[in-house]
C-alpha cells in the first residue's frame, strides 16, 4: 500500500506537512466511506497533535491512496464521523 499526499493540500492549507497527513493517516480514530464514489473520509492527530480530518480514495489496480483533501478538522467533519469535539485547554 502507497499514500500520496496530492500536492493541492499544501497550497490550501501551508502549515500543513506531508508527515503532518501521513500521522494522520496512521493514528486515524475514525473514518468512514462516503457514499457514492467520493472516497473514504477520516480524523486522526498530527505530529503536533493537531486534529486533522482527510479525504482520500483508493486505487485498487496500484494499491494507492490518494489524499487530495487535508486541513484542521472541521465541526462538519466530526459530526460526520460521530466524534465528539475536543475541548480546548485554557490558559
Amino acid at each position: 500500500m502507497k499514500i500520496i499526499v496530492h500536492p493541492r493540500v499544501h497550497e490550501r492549507h501551508p502549515d500543513i506537512t506531508d508527515e503532518d497527513v501521513y500521522s494522520a493517516w496512521i493514528g486515524c480514530i475514525s473514518q468512514r466511506n462516503r457514499a457514492g464514489a467520493q472516497g473514504t473520509i477520516g480524523a486522526g492527530y498530527d505530529l503536533s497533535g493537531r486534529l486533522l480530518e482527510f479525504i482520500a480514495r483508493h486505487d485498487p489496480r496500484t494499491d494507492e491512496w490518494l489524499i487530495y483533501h487535508a486541513m484542521k478538522c472541521t465541526k462538519k467533519t466530526l459530526r460526520e464521523l460521530g466524534i465528539q469535539a475536543p475541548h480546548k485547554r485554557r490558559g
